[in-house]
């Protein structure tokens, strides 16, 4: 098995066998140390002297971090969330990892059904126990169990939340949910961001470290706090977005399963994956390829190693991602050059996850659960994914009853064979022809 990062795990038992060795490495750190490795994880902390403060004067942090069990587990989902994970163990915090099984039904997540979320839930703590993820000093905590044996601790937060903002303010904060300000919405989910800013303060959290796409419902914490007159306000760590892998893909997405390397995929997929994914030569901004490597291989290797033959530049070890983009840039590294090494460098990770759900008859059957729950799409995010691609729809009822009782329409798509291909043609139609596919459609063109 490769070592993750911080630290090698001897177990994959979600107890701990030894809490007392990593808070004995934690104390021998000094400030400046914990400070340098926490802040490492974000691309954005607010604010800086409040994390060092804390630091400071608190050897054991609470950090937060939560998930909505909605389906597959993607590679940013799984490896960057245990190298964080690892980083914040290794300098003393202790990590609570919110599983928001209640969230994910007022989602709408696998049609709202409860015991399906738990499944992918159990399913999510798996990979984690098998990718390396350091257990000591981790906490995993199912919304729904813990706001049912502390509901009068909790629901007069959320209610005080809720009573302290307007309306607007809370839109404001759908991106959390995967949704935006002009998305239809149902009351749940309208109230979905005064649960998630409660769960901050019903936690105990010192820390919010979660993805930039989070940022907005944490930033309403610390307003929360200046509207109670709180001093200690939450911390807000904000770690990086991996983008899709194919152009034009701002982030990956669980039901286009080409936009990302999922954690169970096989070698010969990764390789299928990283081969298709967008990476322009000498282009070193809003490369896919590149993004990989920065925050998953760096983190995880601590180097990057091309092999080739000697007529083409022979075998080249990277010990810093700034002497790889600047041989990128220059064209000293082609494409052809970083792809096959990044598919290898991503299935050494992979291997042991693989290994545990193909060896471990548990973590088989429950994979095998999570691929048939993740197949069955609800309508609504068929719907969703298909009405995406459309600038306009005629009629948009007719297409919600059509999704409800074909689950294969046929979509017609053609063009005329008349020169080269512009991007438009090219990218714009194999992104929408995807999201077609992965909501059950079947496409003809002609």
């Amino acid at each position: 098995m490769e070592n993750p990062p911080e630290k090698e795990l001897a177990s994959v038992s979600i107890t701990s066998q030894d809490e007392s060795n990593q808070s004995n490495s934690s104390t021998q750190m000094s400030v400046e140390e914990k400070f340098k490795i926490v802040r490492s994880i974000g691309e954005e902390c607010i604010q800086e002297e409040e994390l060092l403060n804390l630091l400071t004067k608190k050897p054991q942090p609470i950090c937060y971090d939560g998930f909505e069990p909605s389906g597959r587990m993607h590679i940013a989902q799984g490896v960057m969330k245990t190298i964080n994970v690892n980083k914040l163990t290794s300098a003393g915090c202790k990590v609570k990892i919110w599983i928001a099984d209640w969230f994910a039904q007022l989602n709408n997540k696998m049609g709202g059904d409860l015991n399906k979320i738990q499944t992918v839930g159990r399913y999510l703590i798996e990979i984690w126990k098998a990718a390396g993820m350091n257990l000591d000093g981790v906490e995993f905590l199912w919304s729904s169990e813990e706001i049912n044996s502390r509901a009068h601790e909790y629901w007069p937060l959320v209610m005080d939340i809720a009573r302290r903002n307007k309306l607007p303010r809370i839109m404001r904060c759908c991106q959390i949910m995967g949704r935006n300000e002009q998305d239809e919405l149902t009351a749940a989910q309208i109230f979905y961001p005064c649960m998630q800013c409660a769960d901050i303060f019903f936690l105990k959290a010192d820390i919010c470290q979660l993805g930039m796409d989070q940022r907005k419902v944490n930033v309403l914490a610390r307003e929360y706090c200046d509207d109670i007159k709180r001093k200690n306000k939450p911390i807000i760590l904000s770690h990086h977005m991996l983008p899709g892998l194919l152009q034009g893909q701002e982030k990956m997405s669980k039901s286009d399963s080409s936009s990302a390397v999922f954690m169970e995929d096989e070698e010969a997929e990764v390789n299928l994956k990283i081969k298709k994914a967008y990476c322009p030569p000498n282009v070193v901004d809003g490369n896919p390829c590149l993004e990989y490597v920065k925050y998953i291989v760096f983190p995880w290797f601590k180097e990057f190693k091309i092999e080739r033959k000697e007529e083409n530049g022979g075998e080249k070890i990277f010990t810093t991602y700034e002497e790889l983009i600047a041989d990128y840039a220059k064209g000293d590294v082609h494409p052809a050059d970083l792809k096959p090494a990044l598919s290898k460098a991503l299935n050494r990770i992979l291997q042991p996850v693989r290994d545990h759900f193909k060896n471990d008859e548990n973590a088989k059957a429950l994979l095998k659960r999570v691929k048939c729950l993740a197949g069955k799409m609800n309508v609504e995010e068929r719907f969703r994914i298909v009405r995406s691609i459309g600038e306009e729809c005629i009629q948009e009822e007719e297409l919600l009853n059509l999704l409800t009782k074909n689950p294969h329409p046929i979509c017609y798509d053609g063009f005329e064979p008349s020169g080269r291909m512009h991007i438009a043609q090219g990218v714009m139609k194999t992104i929408n022809v995807n999201k077609l596919i992965s909501a059950g459609c079947k496409v003809k063109s002609g």
